[in-house]
């Protein structure tokens, strides 16, 4: 738990590191279309992040790019797409924390070191979220329900393993409560997972709260929590889990853009200054801030950094929980 808060400190405060002026003089450009690789299914929070960074990478470089959604495998698929493809530039993706678990997971053998990492996207702090006609109104009430019956109550956000996964279970195991007691149900992301929250398959979704952000304000769901040490100031009601917790349990995801190993180094500096030029745009700003987030920047040589920390302290955390082999 420790380890988590520190990762989430560390992340928040190196978000806003400057570009580097050597990015200057990168001006490598495609001659034709982009693949962009996004390891989660449509509608979630890295896809839509990713579809208007694209966007924003379409007008600067002047060639499209297309997104495209290869889930399965709980996030081996896509990630396995963007590290394996060719390292000319074509494809690129939105790798996502999953690249420091899932091999900690017994999943696969890939990691962030198997990929160019450019730039942060975002930093998302997972959710409680009910549906708007759950008995649970709060996050104790919640908590003293998966306690008196455990494994009566089901929760998703993505796969089996996934960031979601251990933002419910890191949480149950932080308060001495068996990782268990509220059950799994994998989805291939957080959109598909709240569908099955509202519809009532499933009684808790664990998402990044700027993803349940329109579906709160509408009234369909309820946020019962935020992972972070401060309220969300698109969602200020929503109390955290730092201030309504004993343990002070708080977990955030990440999402990158980043392009397979052993891209150019040329290629990949355009990138990143590409990206970090996308980032001081108005329209980004307003999408972040229609999102509910921050605007972060942070360039490859910190977030390769901030990778290998994530992959020890979550690792921990897996162990912790019992999901790493």
């Amino acid at each position: 738990m420790k380890n988590t808060r520190m990762m989430l400190t560390m992340m928040a405060t190196v978000a806003c590191v400057a570009a580097v002026p050597a990015l200057a003089e990168c001006d490598w450009k495609p001659e034709r279309p982009v693949t962009y690789v996004v390891p989660w299914g449509a509608g979630g929070g890295t896809d839509a992040n990713s579809r208007m960074l694209a966007s924003l990478l379409e007008q600067q470089m002047g060639q499209p790019f297309n997104v495209v959604n290869r889930t399965g495998g709980n996030g081996v698929v896509g990630h396995s797409a963007i590290a394996t493809a060719e390292p000319d530039g074509y494809t690129i993706g939105s790798a996502t924390v999953e690249i420091t678990t899932m091999h900690h997971a017994g999943l696969t053998e890939l990691n962030h070191t198997n990929i160019t990492p450019i730039a942060l996207v975002d930093i998302v702090p997972a959710s409680i979220l009910v549906s708007k006609d759950s008995p649970f109104n709060s996050l104790d009430d919640l908590l003293a329900s998966a306690k008196e019956n455990p494994g009566s109550l089901t929760g998703s956000g993505t796969a089996q393993g996934g960031i979601w996964h251990l933002a419910l279970a890191g949480m149950l195991n932080a308060e001495g409560m068996d990782p268990q007691a509220i059950r799994w149900i994998p989805s291939d992301g957080a959109a598909s997972a709240m569908q099955e929250l509202i519809a009532g398959g499933v009684d808790v979704a664990s998402p990044a709260l700027s993803e349940g952000k329109a579906l709160i304000e509408s009234g369909e769901l309820k946020a019962l929590a935020y992972m972070h040490s401060e309220r969300n100031t698109a969602l200020p009601d929503v109390p955290t889990t730092a201030e309504t917790l004993d343990s002070n349990w708080t977990l955030a995801a990440f999402i990158t853009v980043s392009g397979p190993e052993g891209m150019d180094a040329e290629i990949a500096c355009s990138y990143e200054k590409a990206a970090l030029t996308a980032f001081e745009t108005q329209e980004w700003a307003d999408f972040k801030a229609s999102r509910g987030s921050d605007v972060v920047k942070m360039g490859s040589e910190e977030l390769a950094s901030m990778m290998s920390a994530t992959s020890d302290s979550l690792g921990e955390t897996m162990k912790a929980i019992g999901i790493a082999k």
